[in-house]
């Protein structure tokens, strides 16, 4: 609710502003509706923070959000009219567009005046049914307590799992040849995706090849299937349209392989039995791994051999209380007499199940500063039935609470997670993107949207509710969302009438008999049916559209007036033309190739981030585009030397992603110039991704094209393409924090250029010629380096070395290499590097699996004996 608000308020306040002085009528509607709903808000802010609502209390809330979604809609409509009819024109074509506006003005202008009848009435059904006193309590806004990202940290230390993942690992890694399954079953919030993740890891790295792949309760088989295949190396194949199609590639691509397949979360035995199919029995000492909640999925997938499955059980007491206070207070020895009681009695309630713990233990940081009434609130909101025997009901109340619990500019951010399917991996870029179209964001003092976006981001995960996934030292990249999780969301957000997901044809019917008009439309799994002109009435209010999986179902895109956000991962049928979406601010298609791309985009006005489809190239006057802020484009395989040259005038862009695909032969240099050239035009530039498998010959003595190169960049990844030696321009980025590059040489004084660069965090090289240059990384380089990634053909490990002093806050160190070229040396030095965590290896070029077990046990060997002589010990592992 108070997104809806906030974002109105905001462009009332436009319309008060100095560019609508001209529009007295407007304008004197405008300041009494701004003061109308100014007062509303901060009576729908007290009860946002209530548990329960007065069903008149509620049902006048939920009038006025339906009511706020109009008025945003009727400005739109007015101020897109306004700033059409002044546009740059000569006086006899400005004259006819007003003359031609000007009954459309009038409409809109009362329908403001209707709209402020529409607000008086509300005010006035507000005293008849004394909403006010319905509201007889309020809470303060939770505040997120500073040592919150240090207490998630400690999250990370797993409890309990030490036991079982031994004992799970001695089952995968016994001496059995034929193909072995291993089932961990439990309900949900029990640990079981933690305790075989950690599994995965342990021993992934000892199987020619290994993928983990999340199931969920409704798959889209083929989408799964392709999924896996991608994982697995395989690149994805045009002719591959049927099931049977990509169970054929799988068998064949594993068929002499020993492999290692981690499946998350299977809910049925059809299921299981389709893709079982794409498991080769071939005798190589294969294993699977599947995490489940039904014993019967848990039997079939192990052919009922009792003695591969695992049960999960809640934590043992000490095992939960060591995961409680050490999430609270860091320790159970720091927590205070006051607390310590209450502590042990809201611990009870959460029957060890680990999800609970740190669902209310996140929630309970944030107030462990305040009173024990606080604590005992809390603890009595959770009911007793928890203390004998942990239900889904009761978890629900947990994570009910964090929600009640969230501040309001953080709730319609949570619930828009539901736009995304279970399971799915969430790009944390794309959701900030899409919070910022809808409003949910606000910036303080100037701060950048995208900044705060990425802050509501975090205190999301600091409080238990997303889980992070991915990391790029300091930053988490992706999200998961637990089920639990989910359906919480959807539950919160059909009572709200805040999101509206489909999973089937009769799902979408649904919407058109409902009391409220479907604002946010999340298309999931199968959706199939004929176009109905009716649905589409209900649903002209969409303001997001997302799409998952495959579907029949023909949406009326064009009639989504109001469409502010479409994210599709799905083949869709784009409208021939787009322009009628003068409100799109992001259009994200991470899916295959679309048959008709419309050739119009370049006319949205307010499109700031665009992710081009696959094969699809830059549109035709790209230059146009002077609003957008992001751009992918996955095909430059034939864009035109003027579409490279026009990114060029794109000067808003903060982000640029491209690629030339592996079977194009690559740019021509006065084309790569051009671009090279364009981004140098970029100044507000911070991401670069540039992808072009083919080596430019002619930039091998010619590195520095770009010499005068974005001063804000922070991300570049340079990926296929190969200079001779790290480009001078490189090393005068203050602000870089992440390179990825490939180059021919790298000598010491391009070593020495990034090495003292002050924001560096991580780097990885791909360097095709090490033996004529030793890498040696001298005393004081690379000051912040957290992670320093080096890959050849040839041996790194005998021409990397460290002069003690060097890279001081350096925790992983990964090497990749041909095992042919290895001379069974550890690079000299690294037990002067204070921080090494995890040292990772990589071999390339196996031929038999005897040669892989023998290198690996040679590798494994030699660099733990170089780890036991380092202070810290890291580990040593394979990727």
């Amino acid at each position: 609710m108070g997104g809806v608000l906030n974002l109105l308020l905001g462009k009332l306040t436009t319309l008060l502003s100095e560019g609508y002085k001209m529009l007295t009528g407007v304008r004197r509607h405008a300041s009494f509706l701004k003061d109308e709903l100014s007062a509303m808000k901060a009576l729908l802010d007290r009860m946002e923070l209530m548990d329960k609502l007065d069903p008149s209390a509620k049902n006048w809330r939920d009038h006025i959000r339906e009511m706020s979604y109009d008025m945003e809609n009727c400005i739109d409509d007015f101020t897109h009219d306004i700033e059409g009819t002044y546009v740059k024109a000569g006086f006899v074509r400005k004259m006819v567009q007003r003359l031609r506006r000007l009954g459309r003005r009038h409409k809109i202008a009362k329908r403001i005046e209707e709209l402020k009848v529409l607000a008086v009435e509300a005010n006035a059904r507000r005293e008849r049914y004394k909403v006010d006193d319905c509201i007889n309590s309020s809470r303060g806004v939770v505040v997120v307590d500073p040592r919150m990202s240090a207490i998630y940290k400690d999250a990370a230390c797993l409890v309990g799992i030490d036991g079982p993942k031994k004992e799970l690992i001695s089952w995968l890694t016994d001496s059995q040849k034929r193909l072995k399954v291993v089932s961990i079953v439990g309900f949900g919030g029990l640990g079981k995706t933690t305790l075989a993740k950690q599994v995965y890891n342990e021993i992934g790295g000892r199987f020619n090849c290994k993928a983990f792949v999340s199931v969920s309760q409704r798959p889209d088989m083929k989408s799964l299937l392709g999924g896996l295949q991608f994982k697995l190396g395989l690149e994805e194949s045009s002719h591959a349209h049927e099931l049977q199609d990509f169970i054929d590639r799988l068998r064949e691509h594993l068929k002499h392989k020993r492999y290692f397949i981690l499946l998350d979360d299977l809910w049925d035995q059809s299921t299981w039995n389709i893709i079982s199919c794409a498991f080769p029995e071939n005798g190589n000492g294969s294993r699977v791994m599947v995490t489940t909640r039904l014993d019967e999925v848990a039997a079939r997938a192990c052919h009922n051999d009792r003695a591969c499955i695992y049960i999960m059980k809640p934590l043992e007491e000490e095992d939960s209380r060591r995961l409680f206070f050490n999430r609270v207070f860091g320790s159970e020895n720091v927590c205070s007499v006051q607390f310590k009681e209450i502590s042990v009695e809201i611990l009870k309630k959460c029957g060890g199940l680990p999800l609970a713990i740190i669902t209310i233990t996140s929630l309970l940081a944030s107030h462990e500063s305040g009173s024990s009434k606080e604590w005992e609130s809390i603890k009595n909101s959770l009911g007793t039935k928890f203390a004998t025997k942990p239900a889904l009901e009761e978890m629900r109340g947990i994570l009910n609470l964090s929600y009640t619990h969230l501040p309001i500019h953080l709730r319609p951010c949570f619930l828009y997670l539901g736009m995304y399917p279970e399971d799915r991996l969430i790009i944390r870029d794309d959701l900030v993107r899409q919070w910022i179209a809808e409003g949910f964001v606000c910036s303080l003092h100037g701060a950048d949207l995208e900044d705060v976006a990425k802050s509501y981001f975090i205190e999301l995960i600091n409080r238990g509710l997303i889980q992070p996934e991915e990391t790029c030292y300091g930053d988490v990249i992706t999200c998961r969302l637990h089920d639990m999780m989910l359906d919480l969301i959807l539950s919160k957000s059909t009572e709200d009438n805040f999101i509206s997901v489909a999973y089937k044809y009769e799902d979408m019917t649904r919407f058109n008999s409902c009391e409220y008009k479907v604002r946010r439309l999340s298309l999931q799994s199968s959706v199939g049916g004929a176009l109905s002109k009716t649905l589409a009435t209900s649903m002209s209010q969409v303001r997001s559209y997302t799409q998952f999986g495959q579907s029949n179902y023909m949406l009326p895109l064009p009639q989504f007036k109001y469409l502010k956000v479409s994210a599709l991962s799905a083949e869709v049928t784009l409208p021939a033309k787009i322009q009628g979406f003068v409100h799109l601010e992001t259009l994200e298609l991470h899916c295959r190739p679309i048959q008709r791309f419309p050739s119009d985009i370049t006319r949205l006005p307010n499109l700031f981030h665009l992710i081009l489809p696959e094969c699809t190239l830059l549109p035709e006057g790209i230059q146009s585009m002077k609003s957008l802020r992001t751009l992918h484009c996955s095909d430059m395989s034939e864009s035109s030397l003027k579409e490279i040259i026009g990114l060029s005038e794109l000067t808003n862009l903060k982000e640029l992603k491209l690629r030339v695909p592996t079977y194009f032969p690559g740019m021509t240099i006065e084309c790569f110039d051009a671009l090279l050239s364009s981004i140098g035009m970029l100044r507000d530039l911070k991401h670069l991704s540039l992808e072009c498998w083919h080596k430019y010959d002619g930039y091998d003595s010619q590195p520095d094209s770009l010499s005068d190169p974005p001063p804000y960049l922070q991300t570049i990844h340079f990926e296929g393409m190969s200079f001779g030696v790290v480009p001078k321009w490189i090393g005068e980025l203050r602000c870089l924090r992440i390179l990825s590059l490939r180059v021919m040489y790298l000598p010491g004084d391009r070593v020495r250029a990034l090495g003292k660069l002050p924001s560096l965090v991580f780097a990885r090289f791909y360097v095709s010629d090490v033996s004529q240059d030793k890498v040696v990384v001298r005393t004081g380089l690379f000051p912040v380096l957290e992670c320093f990634d080096f890959r050849s053909d040839e041996d790194v490990t005998a021409n990397l070395s460290f002069e003690p002093g060097a890279m001081p806050k350096l925790r992983r160190l990964a090497l990749a290499f041909d095992w042919q070229e290895w001379r069974g040396a550890t690079p000299t030095g690294m037990e002067g590097l204070p921080c090494l965590q995890d040292i990772g290896l990589s071999v390339t070029t196996v031929s038999s699996n005897n040669n892989l077990k023998r290198i690996y046990e040679a590798m494994e060997s030699a660099f733990k004996d170089a780890a036991r002589v380092h202070p810290r010990h890291p580990s040593v592992t394979f990727f």
